[in-house]
């Protein structure tokens, strides 16, 4: 892996359980194992390029990973295995580490770009489970209006469970959407 592969890793990493305003040079060296002239290198822009870059980089990772997730089964099914993957996230990090794309959102003041990529991220988000609950025969505006309340939803009740310390809000979003889902679409979801 590349310098500049490591940094952008590294800034995910580090966006996920700081924010960007605590994602500092000195953190991304050290976490990196990158000189300090790697990074203007690649990144002339500085630490507001990388964590735009870093962002874009995440971002186009979750889409792919949720087009995958959604296309191989009903929508109810797929939603319902959302809280799952981020419980591992959730647990593994001992409620440290978030969504990269929450924390790019959140530190507009530190990297603008990053927000606006963070922005288009959601849009793109929504778009796919907009398209996916239309080819389930939900109508259009319902289908982009519920695509949104999914994910705010799952963005939400992970920031609860890292405040709380615990997965319960991401399980009861995550039960409840699969049944909103499952309502919408006329197909059961696989919900315990």
């Amino acid at each position: 892996m590349g310098a500049r592969d490591r940094l952008i890793d590294s800034a995910i990493a580090l966006m996920r359980c700081n924010g960007i305003a605590g994602t500092g040079i000195a953190q991304l060296l050290d976490h990196s194992g990158i000189s300090r002239r790697s990074i203007y290198l690649n990144f002339p822009g500085g630490k507001s390029e990388l964590v735009a870059e870093a962002t874009r980089t995440a971002g186009q990772a979750s889409s792919a990973l949720m087009r995958t997730i959604t296309g191989g089964t009903d929508l109810a099914s797929a939603i319902a295995a959302f809280p799952g993957m981020w419980r591992e996230v959730l647990v593994s990090s001992d409620f440290t580490a978030g969504c990269p794309i929450v924390a790019a959102a959140l530190g507009r003041s530190e990297s603008p770009e990053a927000a606006d990529v963070a922005g288009e991220t959601f849009v793109e988000w929504e778009g796919i489970l907009a398209e996916r609950l239309e080819a389930e025969q939900v109508a259009p505006e319902t289908a982009r209006s519920l695509a949104t309340t999914i994910v705010a939803a799952v963005e939400g009740a992970v920031v609860m469970s890292l405040a709380t310390r615990t997965t319960a809000p991401l399980e009861r979003a995550g039960k409840q959407l699969a049944e909103l889902v499952a309502l919408h679409t006329g197909k059961r979801s696989n919900v315990a």
